[in-house]
């Protein structure tokens, strides 16, 4: 919970978490390195100086390093674990559902655990998928466009194996799809986060969310009209807020194409913990507004009901979190 000066209580949802493991001794091979050097560096030139981590403890931290981070010192309510198994590279896997698990074991109350699918695996993924569902009954699963799987560097949502994934996730009460669409992270291929593959499924499947994480960036012109003609579509914001404190300017052009084309109501706040962590981009955007014109290009102010929005509502409303009225937006008599 984040409170503001005058007193206003906001309730925080991160919903884009991980607990990872990509010590030497889990690498694969050399891209296992240069996966995790990759975060590195972005957590290194996104975070203020006072908040960096040296890169043992980036490589592993643990669930309760993670509940800390999160819960004591981040201001979070609860968090959404996004597992990606990338087990071409990390011999027991970087961010299993599993792991996340331990996590969720630590703080049941205020852990989202969502599960992941492959639809490259066939029949056997969909197997799996079901045993997973059975095992941690969760509502959302994390699609990874651009892993590597054996031979295959990634795969489109347009391929045919993908739908009857989708369809899976349908029958067993899944209605949570967030999709990895971002900016590219070595050994991965640059056109397997292309974002432009999202309205087909959002179109075949309407009563389906789908939370296309990063937004696609750097792709947000592609993303933001593919959100705006598609009501199931939702911008999973993790990324996009680190860049307040290296690339303001930037981040405040993203948020004011988010906000003109997508609107306030289909925003979530992600951390990507821990490539940034939750505390110091909260203060941040708390204390963050639009000047005169950029607002008037956004089509409105980054006001207090906007941020309540995007830091938790939003992604609440997917979950079927109960919020309690004090956290809620004040309606006017």
């Amino acid at each position: 919970m984040y409170v503001t000066k005058s007193g206003e209580k906001i309730f925080v949802i991160d919903a884009h978490v991980h607990v990872w493991d990509a010590r030497p001794e889990n690498r694969r091979n050399r891209y296992g390195q240069t996966f995790i050097d990759t975060f590195y560096g972005a957590h290194v030139g996104m975070t203020p100086p006072d908040q960096r981590w040296d890169q043992n403890r980036f490589n592993y931290y643990g669930a309760e390093g993670a509940a800390k981070d999160l819960f004591e010192d981040g201001y979070c309510d609860m968090a959404v674990m996004l597992p990606v198994y990338l087990k071409d590279f990390y011999i027991n896997g970087f961010n299993t559902t599993k792991l996340c698990s331990t996590l969720k074991d630590l703080h049941p109350d205020k852990v989202v655990l969502n599960g992941r699918c492959d639809p490259r695996e066939g029949q056997m993924g969909l197997d799996k998928l079901e045993e997973d569902f059975a095992t941690y009954g969760f509502k959302g699963v994390k699609l990874y466009t651009a892993e590597w799987n054996g031979v295959s560097r990634g795969y489109s949502l347009k391929d045919d194996f993908v739908a009857p994934y989708i369809e899976k996730c349908r029958s067993l009460g899944i209605t949570n799809i967030h999709i990895h669409k971002g900016p590219t992270t070595h050994p991965l291929d640059y056109d397997a986060f292309d974002v432009r593959d999202v309205d087909r499924v959002a179109t075949m499947f309407p009563d389906l969310n789908f939370i296309v994480d990063h937004c696609g960036m750097p792709r947000i012109d592609d993303f933001c009209f593919i959100a705006g003609q598609e009501p199931n579509v939702y911008g999973g914001l993790a990324l996009i807020p680190s860049y307040i404190h290296a690339r303001p300017k930037y981040f405040t052009r993203m948020l004011c194409d988010l906000l003109f084309y997508v609107g306030p109501d289909r925003l979530l706040f992600g951390s990507d913990y821990a490539i940034t962590s939750p505390k110091w981009i909260i203060e941040k955007f708390m204390d963050f507004s639009f000047d005169e014109e950029t607002a008037r290009e956004a089509g409105t102010q980054v006001t207090l009901d906007v941020k309540r929005k995007i830091l938790g509502l939003n992604c609440a409303k997917l979950y079927g979190i109960e919020v309690p009225a004090e956290f809620q937006i004040k309606t006017a008599a």
